[in-house]
């Protein structure tokens, strides 16, 4: 398709779905392992490092006597987490790693989802009027801020979960226990009939493994992708304004309007979807402390 024949909408939101990346152009395969999206693996960081920063912060902060409000308030916010991990999980060993690690995925997923608040021309603009853009070409225009609208981030923390599922099975059932419950569950039979099921049995747990990584994925990508392209349009309401005529101020309001409505309505959608990314990380790792 040519240039000519992309309209300027279709253009708008197809420039703000390229990331920063090594090859300068969009990712068009699944999985490609030899591009790095820059801007994802930035803003990931940053807010995993921020979290990091705060909890050390809580941690240093604490004292014996009357708690102040930021130690209060991060007091309840371990309780809560706490109790949730204690719902699933019973293991008291295993809960001193996996409570933290499902307080510090709520914390991180929280904090990416919330940069989908920012204005989405807020840093194509910063990069155009600073020069920044000028002196690196058109690369740094190209720049998304939101990493978990970024399949590869929310895959990459999925296949996290499984592996310390895979961890923990195999830790409290040890190698052998683990992989011999592959292949004798769901379905178990008496005797030699299990030699029949095993096959269908191992077959059924890949796809469990596979399908509940994926979907756990899936599911923050493809909210926090749809919110996304939902700024995206409402961001075309304000950019149709060609000057005091009532159309452009009849859009303009409804720019307004409905920006300021879905990004109430985001909030709540971003905290959502890091509880249910938390919640489910605790449901795969207390799957992984039962035995069938």
């Amino acid at each position: 398709m040519a240039a000519s024949d992309i309209s300027p909408q279709s253009g708008y939101i197809q420039h703000h779905l390229v990331h920063l990346n090594n090859i300068g152009e969009k990712q068009n395969a699944v999985a490609s392992f030899d591009i790095i999206n820059w801007d994802s693996m930035f803003w990931s960081i940053l807010m995993g490092a921020i979290v990091l920063y705060f909890l050390w912060r809580a941690a240093q902060s604490v004292t014996a006597g009357v708690p102040g409000r930021f130690q209060m308030s991060v007091e309840m916010l371990v309780g809560w987490v706490e109790d949730q991990a204690k719902s699933i999980i019973p293991n008291d060993e295993s809960r001193r790693f996996v409570s933290p690690l499902a307080l510090t995925i709520f914390l991180w997923i929280t904090l990416m989802n919330t940069l989908d608040l920012l204005p989405v021309d807020l840093l194509p603009w910063t990069f155009a009027n600073t020069g920044l853009g000028a002196e690196h070409g058109d690369a740094l225009y190209f720049h998304r801020i939101l990493p978990t609208a970024d399949l590869n981030v929310p895959m990459g923390m999925s296949l996290g979960v499984l592996l310390i599922s895979f961890y923990y099975g195999i830790k409290l059932k040890n190698p052998l226990g683990f992989v011999k419950e592959l292949f004798a569950a769901p379905f178990s039979a008496p005797g030699p009939a299990i030699l029949i099921l095993a096959p269908f049995n191992f077959l059924l747990n890949l796809i469990e493994y596979a399908a509940k990584t994926v979907s756990l994925g899936m599911r923050l990508f493809g909210n926090m992708f749809a919110g996304e392209l939902i700024f995206m349009l409402i961001a075309l309401l304000g950019g149709a304004w060609t000057g005091f005529n009532a159309a452009s101020i009849g859009l303009g309001i409804g720019h307004i309007l409905a920006g300021s409505i879905w990004a109430i309505f985001h909030i709540l959608i971003v905290l959502l979807q890091a509880f249910i990314f938390m919640m489910l990380t605790l449901v795969y790792v207390g799957q992984a402390h039962e035995s069938h």
